[in-house]
């Protein structure tokens, strides 16, 4: 009760706590150790999430799946790792519905980097690889808390990328799932692979908006600095809407452009296309391009890709954020989801 700015506030201090919460979920898991948190962690960790909801739905598929599905690339980075790989299909299904969105977050629960293998500095975090996954996850529990008028599906792609006998190769072509073919020319640019298997599939669900989430690349925290996110993607319209949507989150994004100049640049020779670019310039961009192949036309503008490599982890704290992980791309597309239910439900 009490007069509308009481009711106002409390209603503003219930959604903030949810957020939070979400937010706060993502953290957790993204902080576990790579000892603990396995991709089979990560499924059970699903499984949980979707017990505590009654509109919350999960599916659990193994390596076999992937190998009917001819999810060759998102194998591929796995087949060195002594567990196995898991994609993780969560969906949210409220009552009444607007738009189907569908979330595609990286979840690589440990990088080595493989045999392209990272120096020992640069592995320390890389726990923090499936920052993207933690991040959809957060977002099913936010969305189910909030009752948000979206069907959203979260789907996730864990493994590790680890190094053995049996590892992939720089100079292997991968035939990925939707039949694109993809030279290696280094083993550490493996989130785009596993995720190009996990683009296809959530196509397939036929979105309304697709937003996949990524510690993707080095690239991006040296354009951006270590707080803000890259946004990527082929409608200008889009990009400037998630960014104003999403502003009082209180998380940065700066939007990157394609351009087909650099498109050459993950050109291949002996594939459709090549998993790194021949320079070392504009790499999140070209990693973004690289993921836009994998786009059907009927998506192309439907896309977004953001790119959290920088926020998602913090080795010392800033802000209100203590060291470790961020949750970042939670409490951003809560917002931006918030805003545009609102924005249909005028229309």
């Amino acid at each position: 009760g009490g007069s509308p700015d009481v009711q106002k506030m409390n209603y503003g201090v219930q959604q903030g706590t949810v957020m939070a919460n979400a937010a706060n979920f993502a953290r957790d898991g993204v902080n576990e150790i790579p000892e603990i948190y396995t991709p089979e962690k990560m499924a059970s960790e699903a499984e949980i999430l979707a017990s505590n909801y009654d509109d919350v739905s999960v599916k659990i598929y193994d390596e076999d799946f992937l190998r009917e599905q001819n999810m060759n690339a998102f194998l591929a980075v796995n087949r060195s790792s002594a567990h196995p790989p898991r994609l993780i299909h969560l969906i949210y299904k409220p009552q009444r519905c607007l738009k189907r969105v569908v979330f595609v977050g990286k979840g690589l629960t440990y990088d080595s980097g493989g045999l392209s293998l990272k120096p020992s500095d640069y592995m320390l975090t890389m726990k923090s690889d499936k920052s993207g996954a933690l991040a959809a996850m957060g977002i099913i529990k936010g969305a189910a808390e909030l009752e948000l008028p979206f069907e959203i599906h979260a789907v996730i792609g864990a493994t590790e990328n680890m190094i053995g006998g049996d590892s992939y190769k720089p100079d292997d072509v991968l035939l990925s799932r939707s039949g694109v073919s993809i030279e290696v020319r280094n083993t550490d640019a493996e989130g785009r692979l596993v995720l190009a298997d996990c683009l296809s599939y959530a196509q397939d669900l036929e979105p309304g908006l697709l937003i996949d989430m990524a510690t993707l690349t080095g690239a991006c925290v040296v354009g951006l600095g270590e707080y803000t996110s890259g946004i990527m993607g082929n409608s200008e319209e889009l990009k400037r809407k998630f960014k104003d949507l999403s502003d009082c989150s209180g998380e940065l994004f700066s939007i990157l452009e394609f351009n087909d100049y650099l498109r050459e640049l993950i050109k291949s020779s002996i594939a459709d296309v090549s998993n790194c670019a021949s320079s070392r310039y504009g790499g999140a961009i070209t990693a973004g391009l690289f993921l836009d192949k994998f786009i059907k036309d009927e998506y192309k503008d439907k896309w977004l890709h953001l790119d959290i490599a920088g926020p998602a982890y913090l080795e010392k704290a800033w802000g209100y954020y203590a060291a470790g992980a961020t949750g970042v791309g939670v409490r951003a597309s809560l917002y931006f989801l918030q805003a545009l239910a609102k924005e249909l439900k005028d229309a």
